[in-house]
């Protein structure tokens, strides 16, 4: 024991010398012994602070208040440890403090007790967070263990409460914002939720009410309280605000306690009144207290519910308002509000309604304001407003239940009812299917709401469901017999139903009623008035009646009288005056103002568009209808018999189509017929807007849906007919197009739009089948529009569209010469003598010398010449036809222009005609093309911007002044640079002017623009030509050919002349079936162009090739008539030649058709004309006497004359220079003859010229034929290895290849023996089959020398693959390797295929 407090005390006094080491040492031998020894624990705690070891010497202190806790050495040694490291011990801290706090409370001693709670308090806020200060705060409020021992010495509860209101506010908002700056982020999170879900966090952990709560049961200043009564308010509502939909109850009321309590102590915060005052939710406003109103008046005058409180007390709507017998009044404070007006005194509606608007401004989130202003709305029968108002307080209602969980029930059906109210009357009947279902809900909660009865009476009535709305009508008039608007309707639905007396007794009941006339039943009265006035007029519907003015006419004047705003009264009047008054005037201006009072006259609205449109007053007519569709009447409501009304959409379609605004048209009229599907006129409107706008098959689908009504409701569908007849002509379907026209005028004879749109369908048809080649139908359409103008009314004749399809038929004529007698002269000049002086036709007159006044003078009759004439006659009259349709257009500029340009190609015409013929007066061509160019400087001066007309005017000036005609080009390509024939034309005078690069730029840029115009492929050809590369010039002729029309003479002329030019250069037959694209071209030229020589030459010389000799002999012989008239005329040197080119060429034909004499007579003539050199260019003369002495040669040789044959041939050798194929015929001739000496000279002709011409396949074969029948071997086994060199080659022909094949495997039989023979004949049969097998003549021979069915059926099958036009094989060489089969389906084949065969007749009899 001794030695212990000897440790103790040195413990001591080491640490009072500051040897603190040597003071552990002492402090820890005591402790070794007694471990539970207090003043070891504290010293050795002391010495461990003094060295600077913290942790140590907390534990040692704690060692010690765990010896001995009521004792405050060591609790103060432990502080004094905390206190020396800051914040680092501050939870340990206020432990310790309170623990320290606590042994002097015990020891009574509150002075060293304060002591050490101050001075913690300073510690912490200078060296502690706000978690750690709230902390230490907390041992200063009442549920602290010291607060009874020190009250009176720390501050009052109160600022204490509001130092930790302040800190838990700032924790909060800290807390919130970080939560939601994190939250916000994730996937799918919105603003709105998150923050609702943080709130709900934070709120739900938080005491903070708890705290506002303590803060006014403490405090003793009243402004605090109050501003912390408002604060505890605003915590209660956010909370409120947060919590889910299904526990809002608790903390629903809670608020609401909250918010009287503010109330009752009339403390102005305005959250607190609006939550009093809104969640009241009475049933009708009268309900409310009246002076809580007042208080909330005066004490926020500025705010938006107040102002419509105010606005709304003041009104007579309001329930408050009291009678003057009675004392009491409706006071408000005489002190002014914001706006310096003050509170008391009447204020007037607009007023009223002013200062109402203006509040509910601020107030839209107030139940409260827009329920009062719905009812004053309702009140002005401002429905509008009304429905506005009530969607946005509906929408309120339920955000305001899933905010606060207060359900408004009562707001929500007052506020219902007004909306349902004022659906039944705003654009109806659009809206009452929703008032319906508002009136249906308030009915099921409450069957007795008069309001919800009559509403839905009203709305039935509406549907023209008159039992059920009386059903309804009569419940409301249960409830109140003295309300006569609802006995009124109850007899107006009666009335409706048919039970019009007694609907009359009960009216005249309701006025008498009614009894004098006031300001408030004006309204009433003027609808019972015409209401009466109606089944007086329903009761008897004779005119006698209806016109009698005592009758209903009465009743409608009175009813006005009552209330001149009454339309039902005004539509009624207008009826009268429309029907029984003959009063127009009177009756229009009766409906345009029942109109204007109200849009749901639709009848009066019908009446008015209908008088308007007759007037074509069309923007009148569109105002009307937009404003009866804008109304909603169009359209029926669910559930309503009430039929909708198509004719407003009807109307404005018609008048958009009017405006040419054709897809708007086409919407109008799709929302007629959807309400009305068997509205004709609707169809007839739907198909024109489908027409005019470009959707043909819709439109014709639209008419052909109109023209069923023909035969369904008897209508005269005429016009639908007709509108028909103009989508197909449209759409190209002609032959229709017509028929339907025909088909009207049957009807309607003499109807002048169809009988001008038949013309122009016609004139259209006709020179669709020039263009296709369908010539003689062209022209019988073109008659058959001349013939249907001649039936057109003598004082309509004069029309520009008239007279352009005059022009147009004539102009067939002209384009189709070879019909030119066909022309209907009489009809058309009976046309243009019709409705005009004479004089009047002399528009360029000057120019080109024809008027009227010619007419005469061009007849057939008056001519030798009447084919000339006739074209002629074409040509004037299609002249003077376009001059009648600028006569005819004065008016209308654009078709003065158009006149002016078709009559520029009209004289056009006439000049290249005239320079074709060869027109001996030149002077007068001239005239013709003068006055092309001043027409289409004519059209370009009244439309300079059409491109057409200056391309016009550039081909026209393009010989006369190429300058005038490139600029006239490129103004046209500057108006449109995707226009094809500007381009071509354009390439055609740079080649021309022999400019070969710009050319081609002009002619490429006009075959990218448009790929499918002929002339541009034409042009290229033209340079390709030029340029020398006559296959690319032929190929380029061909597409041009192929995508033309059938019509155009230059690209038929061209590629006729190209095909025949390649024709003479190739060596191998053409195959016959690729001739027939030139040959039809040619026929069609001639058909054309009857006088186009050069184009029948041409086409004999292809009938020539085709074997066609009679139709060749025809055309040359046309030829010949017309060289020769023209010799007589010029007789010129180049006619001469031309005749004996001709008569070689005829010579050469009759040659072929056996007509040897006549053949032998015209070759001697063409060489007697060619016998001068002078007469004839050095290329084309040798040819022609070639060709005249080999024809005379076969001719004489046919004839017999040998001698003469062989003079001539001996005279084409000579002047041939020994050609080969002379040589070959000479030979062929000699050796006819017979004779040793002649047969001779043959085999030395023969030799010889085989050394000129060693590769020539004629020469080789008739060496090899003539060395087999000499049986030369030596000769003939020469000739065959040439043969075999010969067969090899590449590039001799097929008929060749084939006839060397034939005359080696014939060769080859006749060799050797039987056996070798056919050895050698199978060996040459198998070599040509190796180099050819393709060729079914090879086939045949191996079938033929086998016997086997294999070769027959391989050149069957080799015969089927080579017919054109992959191949070239001929119709009789495929008829006979048919009949060489074995099956009768092929020998009828071969019948088929080439039935002039005695051959394929004979195999099928011996089949059989």
């Amino acid at each position: 024991m001794a030695s212990t407090k000897a440790a103790l005390k040195a413990a001591k006094a080491f640490i009072d010398n500051r040897e603190y080491l040597e003071a552990i040492e002492q402090a820890k031998a005591v402790i070794s012994k007694d471990a539970r020894n207090y003043h070891a624990n504290v010293f050795l705690g002391l010495a461990f602070d003094r060295l600077g070891k913290p942790e140590n010497a907390v534990e040692s202190y704690r060692s010690a208040t765990a010896v001995k806790g009521s004792d405050p050495l060591a609790w103060q040694g432990l502080i004094g440890v905390y206190e020396s490291h800051g914040n680092r011990y501050m939870d340990e801290y206020r432990d310790a403090v309170l623990q320290l706090a606590k042994i002097y409370q015990e020891l009574d001693d509150s002075t060293k007790c304060q002591k050490i709670i101050d001075n913690f308090l300073v510690f912490v806020k200078a060296n502690g967070n706000r978690i750690q200060n709230k902390s230490a705060l907390e041992l200063l409020i009442p549920s602290s263990p010291i607060y009874d021992f020190l009250e009176g010495r720390i501050p009052p509860p109160a600022t204490t409460f509001i130092a930790l209101a302040e800190i838990f506010e700032a924790e909060e908002k800290e807390r919130i914002n970080k939560e939601i700056g994190v939250r916000r982020t994730r996937l799918g999170a919105t603003i709105s939720n998150v923050t609702a879900d943080v709130k709900r966090e934070v709120y739900s952990s938080s005491s903070l009410e708890e705290i506002y709560q303590n803060i006014i049961n403490y405090s003793n200043d009243d402004e605090v309280r109050r501003e912390y009564e408002e604060k505890l308010l605003l915590r209660a509502y956010d909370t409120l605000a947060v919590l889910p939909a299904g526990s809002k109850g608790k903390q629903q009321k809670k608020v609401q306690e909250l918010a009287r309590g503010i109330v009752i102590l009339k403390h102005p915060y305005q959250l607190a009144w609006n939550l009093t005052i809104e969640w009241e939710d009475r049933e009708t406003i009268r309900e409310w207290d009246l002076g809580l109103l007042h208080q909330f008046i005066e004490f926020f005058p500025g705010s938006g519910l107040s102002k419509v409180l105010k606005g709304y007390l003041h009104s007579e709507i309001s329930p408050f308002a009291v009678s003057s017998t009675d004392n009491q009044a409706i006071t408000f404070s005489e002190q002014p509000d914001e706006n310096g007006t003050g509170s008391s005194g009447a204020l007037s509606t607009e007023e009223q309604l002013l200062l109402m608007t203006e509040g509910i401004q601020d107030a839209t989130e107030s139940v409260l304001a827009n329920r009062l202003m719905s009812d004053f709305y309702l009140h002005l029968e401002e429905f509008e407003m009304v429905v506005e108002m009530g969607r946005h307080t509906i929408e309120l209602i339920a955000l305001e239940a899933k905010t606060c969980g207060v359900m408004f029930e009562s707001a929500q059906k007052a506020v219902s009812l007004n909306l349902a109210t004022a659906l039944v009357y705003y654009q109806a009947p659009r809206n009452q299917g929703e008032a319906k279902a508002l009136f249906d809900k308030i009915l099921s909660q409450d069957p007795t709401s008069t309001p919800a009865l009559i509403g839905s009476g009203l709305i039935l009535e509406e549907r023209e469901e008159y039992a059920e709305a009386a059903v309804f009508l009569r419940r409301a008039l249960s409830r109140n017999p003295t309300d006569l608007r609802v006995k009124s309707e109850a007899a107006w639905c009666a009335a409706l139903q048919g039970e019009t007396e007694y609907a009359l007794e009960e009216l005249k009941e309701c006025m008498q009623m009614l009894g004098k006339h006031t300001s408030k039943t004006h309204e009433l009265r003027a609808q019972c008035l015409y209401r009466i006035g109606m089944c007086i007029w329903n009761l008897d519907g004779s005119v006698a009646a209806r016109k009698d003015r005592k009758g209903s006419y009465t009743y409608f004047i009175d009813s006005l009288k009552a209330n001149s705003n009454y339309a039902p009264a005004f539509s009624a009047l207008g009826i009268y005056y429309a029907d029984y008054g003959k009063d127009k005037r009177r009756a229009r201006k009766c409906f345009q103002k029942a109109f204007e009072l109200s849009t749901s006259e639709v009848e009066a609205a019908e009446r008015l568009a209908r008088s308007f449109a007759n007037r074509s007053e069309w923007d009148l007519v569109e105002a009307v209808a937009r404003r009866v569709v804008d109304s909603g009447r169009t359209k029926r409501a669910p559930g309503s018999r009430k039929k909708a009304l198509s004719w407003p959409h009807s109307a404005i379609g018609v008048v958009e189509l009017s405006k040419q605004e054709y897809a708007s048209s086409i919407i109008s009229f799709q929302s007629a017929l959807r309400i009305n599907p068997g509205d004709y006129h609707s169809w007839v409107g739907l198909g024109e807007g489908y027409h005019n706008s470009g959707r043909y098959v819709s439109a014709m689908r639209a008419f052909e849906q109109a023209e069923k009504f023909e035969k369904q409701l008897g209508i005269d569908t005429w016009f639908a007919h007709y509108m028909s007849a103009n989508v197909r002509r449209e759409l190209g379907d002609f032959e229709e197009a017509i028929k339907e026209y025909n088909t009207v005028l049957h009807v309607r004879q003499h109807e002048y739009g169809v009988l001008v749109a038949l013309m122009q369908t016609l004139v259209d048809f006709a020179w669709r089948s020039v263009h296709l080649g369908f010539l003689g139908r062209g022209v019988e359409l073109a008659a058959s529009a001349i013939e249907v103008a001649s039936r057109l009314p003598d004082g309509k004749v004069d029309s520009f569209n008239v007279w352009k399809a005059l022009g147009d038929a004539c102009a067939v004529f002209s384009s189709v010469q070879s019909s030119a007698n066909k022309f209907p002269i009489a009809r058309i000049g009976s046309l243009l003598s019709s409705g005009t002086e004479l004089e009047d036709l002399l528009i360029l007159g000057e120019d080109d010398g024809l008027d009227a006044g010619d007419l005469s003078a061009i007849l057939p009759a008056k001519s030798k010449d009447a084919e000339r004439i006739n074209v002629v006659t074409c040509l004037a009259t299609t002249i003077l036809s376009f001059k009648r349709a600028i006569l005819s257009s004065k008016s209308d500029v654009h078709a003065r222009a158009v006149a002016w340009y078709n009559l520029g190609w009209a004289e056009n015409t006439a000049y290249l005609y005239f320079v074709a013929a060869k027109a001996s007066d030149s002077t007068k061509i001239a005239k013709y093309r003068k006055a092309a160019i001043r027409c289409f400087k004519h059209a370009i001066e009244l439309e300079a911007g059409n491109s057409e007309f200056w391309n016009a005017l550039g081909v026209m000036t393009i010989q006369v002044s190429p300058r005038v005609s490139q600029h006239s080009f490129v103004r046209s390509l500057f108006l449109n640079d995707k226009s094809a024939q500007a381009w071509t034309n354009l390439g055609a005078l740079y080649i021309l002017q022999n400019d070969l690069p710009l050319a081609n730029e002009a002619l490429t840029r006009a075959q990218s623009t448009d790929p499918t115009y002929a002339l541009a492929w034409l042009g290229q050809g033209q340079l390709a030509r030029f340029l020398g590369d006559s296959k690319e010039a032929l190929a380029l002729f061909t597409h041009a050919h192929e995508i033309a029309d059938s019509s155009s003479l230059s690209v038929n002329r061209q590629y006729s002349l190209s095909v025949f030019d390649s024709l003479v250069q190739m060596r191998q037959r053409q195959d016959p079936s690729s001739l027939i694209g030139p040959v039809q071209s040619l026929r069609q030229i001639h058909s054309q162009r009857p006088e186009d020589i050069s184009s029948l030459h041409v086409s004999a010389l292809f009938s020539e090739r085709l074997e066609h000799y009679t139709e060749a002999m025809e055309c040359l012989n046309i030829v010949l008539d017309y060289v020769e008239n023209e010799y007589e005329k010029s007789e010129s040197s180049s006619s001469l030649a031309y005749f004996a080119q001709v008569k070689a060429d005829l010579a050469r034909v009759e040659l072929a058709s056996n007509n040897h004499l006549r053949s032998l007579e015209n070759a001697e003539m063409s060489l007697n004309l060619s016998s001068e050199s002078d007469t004839f260019d050095s290329i084309s003369r040798p040819k022609l006497r070639l060709s005249a002495h080999l024809t005379c040669g076969l001719a004489s040789y046919f004839l017999g004359d040998m001698d003469t044959a062989f003079d001539m041939f001996q005279t084409a050798l000579e002047e041939s220079d020994r050609a080969a194929d002379v040589i070959c015929l000479l030979a062929q001739v000699l050796w006819v003859k017979n004779e040793d000496k002649e047969r001779a000279i043959a085999r030395e002709n023969l030799f010889d010229s085989i050394q000129t011409y060693p590769k020539h396949v004629r020469i080789t074969i008739l060496l090899a034929v003539i060395a087999a029948l000499d049986k030369d071997e030596e000769a003939l086994e020469a000739v065959v290895d040439d043969m075999h060199a010969l067969r090899s080659r590449g590039e001799i022909r097929i008929e060749e290849r084939r006839t060397i094949d034939k005359v080696l495997i014939l060769i080859s039989s006749l060799k050797g023996g039987s056996s070798n023979s056919s050895v050698d004949e199978l060996l040459e049969i198998s070599v040509s089959l190796l180099l050819s097998p393709s060729n079914p003549q090879g086939w045949r021979f191996m079938a033929a020398l086998t016997g086997e069915q294999v070769p027959k059926t391989m050149a069957i099958k080799t015969a089927q693959r080579c017919i054109p036009p992959g191949a070239t094989l001929d119709a009789e060489t495929l008829a006979i390797t048919l009949c060489e089969g074995t099956t009768v389906a092929e020998m009828q084949t071969a019948i088929v295929i080439a039935p002039w065969i005695p051959k394929v007749w004979k195999a099928l009899g011996e089949m059989a």
